[in-house]
């Protein structure tokens, strides 16, 4: 099947239409971070620079970090921003540019989001390294796409809306379980997790700057949500898209997070660039051994 000009829009110059990307340009491992400028910290440790380019809040950079070849590319903040980046990176990985067909062998890629957070188990200090095995989107993006039950965990998904009395007037969650390679990969020194991914910073993560909240008890029925032996211990804003996306297009994600603040305890009491500079080490790291 053709895919036309109107549907994916590929610039003069070759490269993919908000990613400003080339596929040439795309190395299978790729780290999807929310800050642009989280780029280059992950770029000053690598050995070779291959490529850099940048459009709008969309930055990337392609290296070699010990050995193994990486793409690392911002996205801006939230699920929507994450639609583009994941049908883009399918766009690059396995459509013909020229033909505008996708190639008869598939191109797998490994995506991990190494972001931010706030814990909200009250023994989940901040500081943390928090593994997203599940996520839950709170924005119902997957539910715009065909086959939804084919990727989500519906069992998780029914205990969920009842154990916080959902408002119909809310998106319907969406829960996916995160790659099980990448989940084996990142599991040693990080806390296993399901994370809950919200379409706003303030309201829909259950904070009250002026404005009310629909559900003013949200806070505490995600405290206490267990599932499998499991409990839903951060809150972000990206990775059940990318999980859910992932899981459509046959790729490899998963999203890895270390908590600013703890919500339980209303503290945020570490030092950003630190936290975030030790995130991105464990990440690089363990992405090297890949195998």
């Amino acid at each position: 099947m053709r895919i036309a000009e109107s549907e994916l829009i590929i610039n003069a110059d070759g490269s993919v239409f908000h990613l400003h990307m080339k596929p040439c340009q795309l190395a299978d491992t790729v780290i999807v971070v929310g800050d642009p400028e989280r780029v280059a910290v992950f770029a000053s440790l690598f050995r070779d620079i291959e490529h850099r380019g940048s459009h709008r809040e969309f930055a990337f950079v392609t290296g070699t970090y010990k050995g193994r070849r990486m793409t690392v590319l911002s996205t801006g903040i939230g699920t929507d921003n994450i639609d583009i980046v994941m049908n883009e990176l399918e766009a690059l990985a396995n459509l013909d540019f020229v033909t505008r067909e996708f190639r008869p062998e598939r191109r797998k890629l490994t995506v991990v989001r190494a972001g931010t957070c706030g814990a909200i188990q009250p023994d989940v200090p901040t500081g943390s390294l928090i593994l997203s095995h599940y996520s839950i989107g709170f924005d119902g993006l997957m539910n715009w796409y065909a086959d939804r039950e084919k990727i989500l965990d519906l069992d998780m998904e029914k205990a969920f809306v009842e154990h916080m009395n959902w408002l119909p007037a809310l998106p319907r969650p969406c829960i996916v379980r995160n790659s099980e390679k990448l989940i084996k990969l990142f599991s040693p020194g990080t806390v296993s997790a399901i994370t809950v991914s919200a379409p706003g910073f303030y309201g829909p993560q259950g904070r009250v700057i002026r404005q009310g909240l629909a559900m003013p008890d949200m806070l505490d029925r995600v405290e206490s949500f267990r599932y499998a032996g499991m409990k839903i211990c951060n809150i972000e804003m990206e990775g059940s898209a990318l999980a859910g996306l992932a899981a459509h297009f046959g790729h490899d994600a998963i999203t890895i997070c270390v908590a600013l603040a703890n919500r339980y305890h209303r503290k945020a009491d570490v030092v950003e660039s630190e936290a975030v500079a030790g995130l991105v080490k464990f990440t690089l790291d363990r992405l090297a051994e890949m195998r």
